[in-house]
């Protein structure tokens, strides 16, 4: 059975909770990615941002280009072990009804993302279906948009 760490994104760009809304803005555009993890100074997640949360969760409210990240980041975030399986990963998304999960090693630190995307790229066409599905379902309403 395939796990998590064969469809990850290892040593994924990550920030602290005090870097500006605008690094970590530079930080996507040079990495091209819409997320990055937020972690604490022994390198566990707090938190992710992404680049809704600095539309929608800073521009639109007119924050300032200074203001950190852990003001908008989502710090409800999923987490997952390196060594789960890909199934169980993204039974962990549909319920939560994310598209990126962070990934932990065994002292609970940063290892790497995997996304949507790596599931589409990587695993069965039905359980990728079935992923974009249930993720994609509508919910209350969350965040501005």
């Amino acid at each position: 059975m395939m796990q998590v760490q064969d469809i990850m994104t290892s040593n994924p760009t990550c920030c602290g909770p005090d870097t500006s809304i605008q690094e970590a803005a530079t930080l996507m555009a040079e990495k091209s990615v819409g997320s990055i993890p937020v972690l604490n100074d022994a390198g566990e997640p707090v938190g992710i941002v992404t680049d809704r949360d600095i539309c929608c969760g800073a521009v639109a409210q007119g924050k300032t280009v200074e203001t950190p990240v852990s003001e908008i980041m989502s710090n409800d975030l999923l987490t997952v072990s390196a060594d789960d399986d890909v199934e169980s990963c993204c039974n962990k998304m549909e319920e939560k009804q994310v598209r990126r999960s962070v990934v932990t090693d065994e002292s609970g630190k940063c290892c790497g993302v995997v996304a949507q995307a790596d599931v589409a790229r990587e695993a069965s066409g039905a359980e990728t279906a079935e992923l974009v599905e249930e993720v994609s379902q509508p919910k209350e309403k969350s965040g501005c948009c």
